[in-house]
């Protein structure tokens, strides 16, 4: 191992790219093992930058502290991508549900874990700083990780209100922590002698910070949208979509404004301009996101620094995390209970609250100038171990609350069903088949009374002799006129690609692809042909499209009910 170190250290330039191959690598690997557990891939991300970083010491903190600003361009981007899962539908149909849930949540979460810690505190400290430092944890926890959460419910395909619900509370969840924030920082501030401002101007800094991400994104949004429509080359969609998000995240950074909150606001405004040109913008920035918010994940776990723990970071720990776990569960279940939300949203939204990213030690930091150094220090390394266990936890958390609610696999999409369909599931078990003996008139008399273009041609045994189809049966008149003579048998070639039952859907429309088809007979296996039915590609599309549109239906369906008894 210490070879292996000393090779990573050889050259910095090189060695640089290769951390961060190791990194991606690494965490799609871990996560995969992860995986066969039944535990989300964020769990292995995280867990696998926690053995990369402290315990190997192949990302060194020196790396994550030069990787800042790649961090930044992923919360940006992340922010942009939840603010396109929040669609006009959503607020429309849950009304008041969600700034009341919000409030309480975020609310019991700040008062359980600020008390919790001011206990903690005041057995090694006295009264002021025991208060200064609840209050800050406090208002920090109130946030929840947007990232880690809807990579949990993209993963497993979530769709449903509970879905709905949790995509507008960890969007709306940062504005709330700043505010708390805003307050508490000016309490811990007074307490402590280093308050530079005044509450009312605290206040007004966070209302800046708020209104300005929100009109930075909202313009942003709205020239995008214009823009998107005017672009006829797809190839030129990401260069664009990924440069806009870009000067989102510059303009927030040097106007001094949220950054999360102006690059979700671009992204809610983009897909209310209701486009279909806007949502393949979305899908494609989603696929060229992918191996990045691994690299993210990898990163917040090379953070954590075990090797300080002592029983007070310890106990503040266990208090930050026990106060945010309770809290977020039981706030968010009084406030589904007062706004009348259906109870898959008041039993389990709770569950799907508790990871928390970037921002809340983003937060800390900013918080510890108010604070000596020592208790900083202190303060830092309890959120950050705070944050990585509530990353561990939080999305076994996400998968059980929506499992539990039955919405996971709700959301699959075309390719979804592709890779998981046998041939057996969509073929023509009816499609009509021509015997070789069929005479020309007969040929062209099964080609009049169907709508098919293509018909295997098979034997007295029902074995697959060759395919005709409706080119091929002009070409025949085009070069031999009409013979009454020729039969199926002469009119067959021989098929291309053929299929079995069992075969992967994947597969037999790859076989097409490659043999530039798009109709394959099915037979009972490799060895016998006997002929049990065929696919053909429009059909098979059509086909996985009603099963998509049956399983949106199936989700959306649950936005229909009220409020249920417990």
């Amino acid at each position: 191992m210490e070879i292996f170190k000393q090779f990573i250290t050889l050259q910095q330039g090189f060695n640089f790219l290769l951390m961060i191959g190791i990194a991606v690598f690494g965490g799609t690997v871990g996560a995969k093992m992860f995986q066969r557990f039944r535990i989300p891939q964020v769990v292995g991300y995280v867990a696998i930058g926690l053995v990369l970083g402290p315990l190997l010491k192949i990302i060194p903190p020196d790396a994550i502290k030069s990787l800042e600003p790649f961090n930044i361009f992923a919360i940006g981007t992340i922010g942009f991508l939840v603010g396109g899962e929040l669609k006009r539908e959503i607020f429309v149909k849950f009304g008041k549900q969600v700034p009341i849930i919000l409030f309480f949540e975020g609310v019991t979460a700040f008062v359980l874990v600020g008390v919790l810690s001011f206990f903690v505190m005041r057995r090694f400290d006295n009264w002021q700083m025991a208060l200064a430092v609840a209050v800050v944890f406090g208002a920090i926890c109130s946030a929840t990780d947007p990232a880690s959460t809807i990579a949990v419910l993209w993963e497993y395909k979530a769709r449903g209100p509970l879905t709905a619900m949790i995509t507008a509370i960890v969007t709306l969840d940062d504005a709330l922590a700043l505010f708390l924030y805003a307050l508490s920082i000016s309490v811990a501030g007074v307490i402590t002698g280093h308050q530079e401002v005044g509450l009312l101007s605290a206040l007004a800094g966070v209302l800046y910070e708020i209104l300005g991400a929100l009109a930075v994104g909202g313009v942003a949004g709205l020239g995008m949208a214009w823009l998107v429509k005017r672009v006829e080359n797809a190839d030129k969609m990401l260069h664009i979509m990924v440069s806009s998000v870009m000067i989102v995240i510059g303009l927030a950074m040097g106007l001094k404004v949220d950054v999360i909150l102006a690059c979700m606001a671009f992204g809610v405004v983009l897909v209310n301009t209701k486009s279909r040109k806007v949502e393949m913008s979305f899908d494609v920035v989603h696929r060229f996101f992918t191996p990045m918010y691994v690299l993210f994940f990898v990163l917040v776990g090379a953070r954590v620094n075990i090797s300080y723990m002592d029983k007070k970071i310890f106990w503040l720990v266990i208090a930050y995390v026990g106060g945010s776990i309770t809290g977020k569960t039981l706030g968010s279940y009084v406030g589904g209970r007062l706004s009348g939300a259906v109870k898959s949203i008041r039993r389990y939204l709770g569950f799907c609250l508790y990871p928390q990213g970037t921002i809340v030690i983003g937060l800390l930091i900013i918080a510890s100038n108010k604070f000596e150094s020592d208790v900083s220090s202190i303060m830092l390394l309890v959120v950050v171990v705070g944050a990585f266990l509530l990353q561990l936890i939080g999305p076994i958390g996400v998968k059980y609350g929506a499992g539990r609610a039955g919405e996971l696999g709700l959301n699959v999409t075309e390719q979804d069903l592709i890779k998981t369909c046998r041939v057996r599931e969509v073929m023509d078990t009816e499609a009509p088949a021509i015997a070789a003996g069929a005479s020309l008139a007969e040929v062209i008399g099964v080609f009049s009374s169907t709508s098919n273009s293509h018909y295997s041609v098979v034997d007295a045994d029902k074995k697959l002799i060759g395919v005709i189809n409706l080119a091929g049966l002009r070409n025949t008149f085009a070069t031999r006129g009409l013979n009454d003579w020729l039969i199926a048998l002469d009119l067959a070639e021989p098929a291309a690609a053929k299929a079995t039952p069992e075969v992967r859907l994947s597969e037999a429309l790859e076989s097409m692809q490659m043999h530039g088809i798009d109709f394959i007979p099915v037979t009972v296996s490799a060895e016998d042909d006997s002929y049990v039915g065929a696919i053909e590609s429009a059909a098979v599309h059509r086909r996985i499209s009603a099963q998509v549109l049956a399983r949106q239906r199936e989700a959306d369906s649950k936005f229909g009910l009220g409020p249920q008894e417990s």
